[in-house]
């Protein structure tokens, strides 16, 4: 893999660079509101297949590059595929998400938990994100996918997703001991994972802890960032330059403990105003998002002019572009296009508000 002689946009923005427009891309932006996509799927119907058939995954993750171009290409995967890797055994259901066959509920089925070994566990991996930095070249930046250990351990030990967490948040209450050992045996787990996405091409990673924001602040600060931040930790070890993303769902009322997770960027969503999420992480937190998925509804001036907002409110610093969370099934193409096109012509001299 030969040095590029320029680093992309999302690169430089992520690393604290000045910019002279925030770089954009969009969470889920490979997926169901594609033609392409729906296209692939119904030749490749079980999502595994689409996320571990390398040319696959290649393809799907490549798709959103094709059509719009975006400053970030991230590789096509789930939180749960190094699962199995660990002897949690899963599938991901159309429509429904992760399975774990057999949830952990017991000390006996955690300690029979191994490390992670990305190469012989998910081989496929190194060569999705090597062909991703081969095609985008230095025009885009690759950004690697990883689960954190709160959410992982709520869906292996829930089974599935779940509206109340009650499995979890019973063995948080009566019996942290157990719950503990499985955080720390996953924070291991997605450290390795992440450094081993990061040298096979990845050039910043973000961490998803989707359910953190079912926790109450204090269990938040007991279950969540704890191990949130040995995994930013254990990678600034090996990967100090890599910047590192982490976004919450539902993250208004843990915000400020975010921004203590040792993540170089903290992805806000839009139930959170763009310049209250500045003044609440402060100055040196950089920051991604912030758009209602919704908003790609919208007429092409609606748009535009919550793009704006958005770019005033973040400032001409450390802001990626983004939305609150992943582009809804039903958005219509033209509206992402028009999405990508506006932040694209965006120049942080002209937005100041």
């Amino acid at each position: 893999m030969g040095v590029y002689s320029t680093t992309p946009h999302l690169l430089r923005a992520a690393r604290g660079e000045v910019v002279d427009r925030p770089p954009v891309w969009m969470m889920r932006q490979a997926g169901r509101y594609m033609k392409a996509y729906r296209d692939l799927r119904d030749k490749y119907p079980s999502f595994r297949d689409r996320s571990e058939i390398p040319d696959v995954a290649i393809e799907v993750s490549l798709q959103p590059w094709r059509a719009f171009q975006p400053d970030g290409v991230i590789l096509f995967s789930d939180i749960v595929t190094p699962l199995p890797g660990l002897g949690i055994d899963m599938d991901i259901a159309e429509g429904k998400g992760p399975i774990i066959h057999s949830p952990l509920r017991t000390q006996e089925q955690i300690e029979r938990l191994h490390p992670l070994e990305p190469e012989a566990a998910l081989p496929f991996i190194k060569t999705i994100l090597q062909a991703l930095r081969s095609e985008v070249g230095d025009k885009s930046t690759v950004l690697g996918f990883v689960g954190a250990p709160w959410t992982l351990a709520a869906y292996a030990v829930e089974g599935k997703g779940s509206k109340t967490y009650s499995i979890i948040k019973n063995m948080a209450f009566s019996d942290p001991t157990i719950l503990h050992q499985l955080l720390a045996k996953l924070a291991d787990a997605i450290a390795i994972y992440a450094r081993y996405q990061i040298d096979s091409g990845a050039q910043v990673v973000q961490m998803f802890d989707s359910w953190a924001g079912q926790l109450s602040p204090q269990d938040y600060d007991t279950f969540a960032l704890p191990y949130q931040q040995r995994v930013f930790q254990q990678v600034k070890q090996t990967h100090p330059d890599t910047p590192l993303i982490l976004l919450v769902s539902g993250s208004a009322g843990v915000l400020e403990r975010m921004g203590q997770s040792g993540a170089d960027i903290v992805s806000v969503d839009w139930a959170v105003d763009m310049a209250d999420a500045r003044a609440r992480l402060g100055k040196q937190v950089k920051v991604q998002g912030n758009l209602d998925p919704g908003v790609l509804f919208g007429s092409k001036q609606f748009i535009r002019d919550r793009i704006l907002d958005t770019v005033r409110k973040a400032g001409n610093w450390g802001h990626i572009l983004n939305l609150g969370h992943g582009v809804l099934p039903e958005t219509p193409e033209e509206n992402v296009a028009f999405f990508f096109e506006t932040a694209k012509e965006l120049n942080l001299a002209g937005v100041k508000g």
